[in-house]
């Protein structure tokens, strides 16, 4: 009996231990010792999944339901990456979910404090003058000393900028690069730099930018010569796309140099001293660094979820947990050159002579590896991060890499990213050429019904302006829903690889009812969603698109789009998406796509429910784009200028080229042998290209700089007339480059200095004024009501209103004749082409 009594003992224990073992709580001021239960937490997220490891490995009754991994309030400082194995898989009935308890914020951290700062005493070597009183310095963690250099701070949350010249947003231009001698020329730094070892080039290039480490650098007169260390000054000068952009018309690619600390000069500012072992700062305004929490990221992953291609992991489930203080280091050792979506090159060059047995035309070959992660997942099924946020990030914010299946991220906040929030699907496996079309002999690699709903993208792509808000490779059967995209600095949704209209593993994607907004910020060739190659049977439907940004360094500035099907793009539809206009691209497209329906004219209610539904719209608390003071674009006709040097151009087939292109025949204007088209057209370069070659004989000047714009918004009656005629006239600048500046400079604070302006052309029912520039040429359109003349309302800009004879009279010493205007004419119009 006594032996059947302590039997029965230990069932009862057995049990209870069990029913226990159901949750296990980890609190920061747990012990991994613990046992894991409320009373007595575990200290970190990897004891608590071993635990639970266990109890799988052991068959404990607990895995026959649910297990919960519950985290107490706290911020969770990692010292390594977590890792979920295949031996930490869940099941459909018991599921592991890592949670954090009920109402409270829990943050695994990448992140090390910086402590001990002190205000600088005595004089810094190297520092600015105007930084020696300010600058503070703290001695770098120990951590970090077998580490790189971290390439991100931030202060109370807000990332400070590593010391850069210029200061600001602003950025130079380059003067010229030579791809023989892997060199750049650009202007002289305002200051000398005596230790070059360590600053970096950030340069802007077309819809990518790169990051270059330089070794040496040789002052001549008021330029400077640049060359870099390898890989990256090798890849730089190979490879053909993305390029460095040389144009008179639209300025050369723009940059900036970083991390010397010489150009550590105004609040905001940060440097680390490796050789010093010293962090020094100048705070901004408010900022006070006693009690100030300064962090600066230590790893680069946070979770790596790895299963194998038999072995997937399983049943894991993320919720209301944040993950946060991420770097990426591969800039700082490798360099960074991406060829598109932040992907970085590892070799790429230009084919010559062009074509490859799979593709005839293409003229480079690349390949890539990937970025890097805060979250990191492969080969795993019925995974899902829910309510959670990932903020303070230096690259990708979650990848959904390779073998990712019925998988899930809702309800979640991707902000200060400074990659793509989130990343699925193949992109070319490693050493796999880009532009093949991806089909692997074990499908299982492949993502496949992947799920993205309900999350807000905002300040996101902060440090690789190429990246994008949210970018599927490879995937099948996927969908994006109703996110809210917003505040970056390229495309919102890329969706599609490869470059090619032949068949690879994706299909039946859907991006649906999802708002786009406040995007390309920085770099061009963008849109709001962008895809490539065949994807058949994928669906882009009831999409919100506006408020693109006007890049201030873009190298074209009208390449911009709501929609975008590139290279290869087939079998996709394209339907019911409301767009501000119908600005869109089909570059090069394959076969079977279906455009219905898209544009400003689409019912009101899809615009309406587009992004985040009802109980998800408490996320928009955190956005961001209103901070952001760059205007928006809006859609409005492009000039190009045609001059011929002898005879007259044959007006009858510069009409039919027009209708060819759906621009209306009846744009042209002429003065003497001078020719103007003004009209709206989808992508000015290759409307640009396409004159060039019907025209060989003729001057193509395309006017990309429109530098002034004037409509009736800024008048008390905005209402503006049905139907508008053009006045177009031509003027040039004077040779004076201190003047040019002075010029535009009135131009671009008009508004605010000259308020009597606005209000004359308010007067005269001017309903727009528009001013375009290609070197010193200016070209002025005042668009007027229709059956209205210009020497009719002209006049009334001055009624009452002298401040206006007082603007003409200053703008007067800026402006002359251009070629064939007779002595002391200025301004002559174009008037509208008649006859052959």
């Amino acid at each position: 009996m006594k032996r059947l009594y302590k039997f029965a003992f230990l069932l009862i224990l057995t049990t209870a231990t069990a029913v226990a073992g159901a949750q296990v709580y980890v609190s920061p001021n747990g012990s991994d010792a613990n046992a894991g239960t409320k009373e007595q937490p575990k200290s970190s997220l990897q004891s608590a999944l071993r635990q639970v490891r266990e109890f799988r490995r052991l068959n404990e009754a607990v895995t026959q339901k649910p297990v919960h991994i519950i985290l107490q309030e706290g911020i969770y400082v990692l010292s390594e990456p977590v890792v979920i194995r295949a031996e930490d898989a869940g099941t459909l009935q018991s599921s592991t979910y890592i949670e954090a308890a009920p109402g409270a914020k829990v943050t695994l951290s990448g992140g090390a404090t910086i402590s001990g700062w002190k205000k600088t005493t005595g004089p810094t070597a190297n520092l600015p003058s105007t930084a020696q009183s300010n600058v503070w310095e703290a001695p770098l963690p120990e951590t970090f000393e077998d580490l790189p250099g971290f390439r991100q701070l931030w202060i109370n949350n807000i990332k400070a900028t590593r010391a850069k010249w210029p200061n600001g947003g602003a950025m130079e231009r380059i003067i010229s690069w030579n791809k023989k001698d892997e060199s750049c020329q650009i202007p002289k730094p305002p200051v000398a730099i005596k230790d070059i070892s360590g600053i970096e080039m950030f340069i802007h290039q077309w819809w990518e930018i790169a990051t270059l480490r330089v070794r040496q650098m040789d002052i001549a007169g008021d330029s400077a010569k640049l060359l870099f260390k390898q890989p990256e000054s090798r890849i730089q000068s190979e490879h053909p796309w993305p390029a460095p952009w040389i144009s008179r018309e639209t300025g050369n690619s723009a940059f900036y140099l970083s991390n010397a600390i010489e150009f550590l000069d105004e609040p905001g500012e940060w440097y680390l001293d490796r050789t010093s072992k010293k962090i020094y700062y100048w705070p901004r305004n408010g900022e006070d660094l006693t009690t100030a929490r300064v962090t600066a990221p230590l790893l680069e992953n946070l979770v790596s979820i790895q299963g194998t291609i038999d072995q997937p992991v399983s049943h894991i489930h993320f919720k209301n947990i944040a993950f946060e203080y991420v770097g990426w280091n591969r800039p700082s050792l490798q360099g960074h050159v991406p060829h598109q979506a932040g992907m970085p090159m590892t070799e790429a060059y230009k084919l010559r002579p062009s074509g490859t047995p799979e593709k005839a035309s293409l003229d480079n070959q690349a390949w890539i590896t990937r970025p890097g992660a805060a979250v990191t997942a492969s080969f795993a099924r019925n995974i899902s991060f829910d309510g959670c946020r990932f903020e303070h990030i230096a690259s990708t914010g979650l990848d959904y890499h390779m073998g990712i299946k019925s998988s899930k991220v809702m309800g979640s906040v991707f902000k200060d990213i400074g990659g793509t929030a989130i990343l699925a699907g193949s992109f070319a496996d490693e050493g796999m050429e880009i532009h093949l079309p991806y089909n692997p002999k074990d499908e299982r690699v492949v993502v496949d019904s992947i799920t993205l709903t309900n999350n807000l993208v905002t300040d996101a792509t902060n440090e690789d302006w190429g990246s994008v808000g949210i970018g599927l490779g490879y995937t099948r059967n996927s969908t994006i829903a109703h996110n809210d995209i917003e505040n970056v600095n390229y495309s919102g949704i890329s969706m599609g690889w490869g470059w090619s209209p032949k068949p690879n593993v994706m299909r039946n994607n859907k991006v649906f009812a999802n708002k786009i907004h406040h995007f390309g910020k920085q770099n061009y060739d963008c849109a709001g969603i962008y895809t490539l190659s065949a994807q058949p049977g994928s669906l882009i439907s009831e999409n919100y698109i506006d408020s693109i940004y006007k890049a201030p360094y873009a190298h074209l500035p009208s390449h911009w789009f709501y929609l975008y099907t590139d290279e290869g793009s087939s079998h996709i539809t394209i339907k019911d998406n409301w767009t501000a206009t119908q600005k869109y691209l089909q570059n090069n497209n394959g076969q079977g796509n279906q455009w219905i329906n898209n544009g400003p004219q689409v019912n009101e209610a899809i615009r309406l429910k587009a992004g985040l539904q009802d109980s998800y719209k408490h996320l928009l608390k955190e956005s961001t784009y209103k901070s952001i003071g760059l205007p928006v674009n809006s859609e409005h006709e492009e000039l190009v200028e045609l001059v011929v040097d002898k005879g007259k151009l044959n007006l009858v087939q510069l009409r039919n080229f027009l209708k060819e292109n759906k621009v209306d025949p009846n744009s042209i204007y002429q003065w003497k042998n001078r020719y103007v088209i003004f009209d709206k057209v989808q992508d000015l370069s290759v409307f640009q290209g396409k004159l060039k070659k019907a025209f060989p004989d003729v001057v193509v000047r395309p006017y990309y700089d429109m530098y002034y714009q004037f409509d009736r918004s800024r008048c008390d009656n905005k209402q503006t007339a049905g139907e508008w005629e053009h006045i177009l006239l031509t003027a040039n600048l004077v040779a004076d480059t201190k003047k040019q500046k002075e010029y535009l400079n009135y131009h671009a604070t008009q508004f605010e200095q000259w308020p009597e302006i606005a209000k004359g052309f308010c007067n005269a029912s001017f309903q727009r004024l528009v001013m375009f520039r290609n070197g010193r040429q200016l070209m002025l359109v005042i668009s007027i009501p229709k059956g209205k003349t210009l020497d009719e309302l002209n006049p009334k800009t001055t009624e009452n209103n002298p401040r206006v004879d007082e603007w003409n009279k200053l703008m007067a010493q800026y402006q002359e004749g251009i070629e064939g205007t007779k002595r002391g004419e200025v301004w002559v119009f174009l008037k509208k082409a008649s006859g052959k």
